[in-house]
């Protein structure tokens, strides 16, 4: 889908392309690459770039195209994994301004209704680069939010039960911030060249570049404080279930121990042989009596030990 915003105090629809708006492609189709390339000549290597998932955050020209690809945070909803992250190509040159991304995501339709309610204006290029970064940080820490509530919701259930249904939550948590890291260090780098590049500093407000900066930031350090969380917990949990399984083979073991020695009482008084016992009516009490004795015995000594 291609959808051309002007800027004017604000991202509004346009019908068609004009020159400087911002076309923003999303989960594209082949006659909207087609579009692209043949419409606005963007090389079609860019495009096959922005197509593969695992593409990292950079920046590279090519006759007199800047193609620039951030990671952008998205909702997944998938059994194995909720978050991840999904690279958002942004191609630049002289009255062409180009977003592609093959995922529908969140950020892009709320970055426009932002611009309106803040009527943002935006003078180059170049700024609305940096507030798209700038907005892509912004989602990342709106995501780690959700995050965080589910991991104290687990951290909840787990305090009352450990279940295998809460260990595989955590770590399915812990698999998109994995993913969140990876990309925000990569957006940390292109942002520090981008940020010490002179030609696209002149471009850009020294403010939006010092938000950008502090946001991109705490992105950052939220998401290694609720990684590291979630590895402590795993830990944590991970060594209640270890003590849980030794407590309770120590208490059959205990349990094995203590029924041996009437176990073998009973076995030597059953045997057909004279025992000086077998005349004995009372014979079966007596060792049934000493046997339950020796075994309540073994219980006492054991429960004195803690092996119970």
């Amino acid at each position: 889908m291609i959808t051309y915003y002007i800027n004017n105090k604000g991202f509004e629809v346009s019908d068609h392309w004009v020159e400087n708006c911002w076309t923003c492609v999303e989960e594209p189709k082949e006659e909207e690459n087609g579009f692209l390339v043949n419409g606005l000549d963007i090389p079609e290597s860019f495009l096959s770039d922005i197509d593969d998932n695992d593409e990292r955050p950079r920046r590279e020209e090519e006759d007199g195209w800047q193609l620039i690809v951030i990671r952008v945070p998205y909702r997944k909803n998938e059994s194995h994994i909720d978050y991840t992250t999904v690279p958002l190509g942004i191609i630049i040159k002289g009255n062409v301004f180009v977003t592609v991304c093959n995922y529908k995501v969140d950020m892009l339709d709320d970055f426009v209704v932002y611009s309106i309610r803040k009527q943002v204006e935006v003078g180059t290029h170049y700024e609305l680069v940096m507030r798209l970064m700038l907005s892509a940080s912004v989602w990342y820490l709106k995501y780690l939010k959700h995050i965080n509530i589910r991991i104290m919701n687990v951290e909840g259930l787990l305090q009352q039960n450990v279940r295998n249904e809460e260990i595989l939550e955590l770590q399915r948590l812990e698999n998109s911030l994995v993913y969140f890291v990876t990309s925000l260090k990569g957006n940390d780098i292109l942002f520090y060249r981008l940020a010490h590049t002179k030609s696209i500093t002149e471009q850009c407000d020294e403010d939006l570049i010092e938000e950008t900066e502090i946001e991109l930031k705490q992105a950052e350090e939220t998401t290694s404080i609720y990684r590291n969380i979630i590895h402590s917990m795993s830990n944590s949990y991970s060594s209640v279930i270890s003590n849980n399984i030794n407590q309770t083979m120590k208490t059959l073991t205990s349990i094995s121990i203590i029924m041996m020695l009437p176990t073998l009482i009973a076995s030597l008084y059953g045997m057909n042989v004279p025992n000086y016992l077998e005349d004995d009516m009372f014979a079966f009490f007596y060792i049934l009596g000493g046997a339950t004795l020796l075994g309540l015995l073994m219980y006492l000594l054991f429960k004195k030990r803690n092996l119970f």
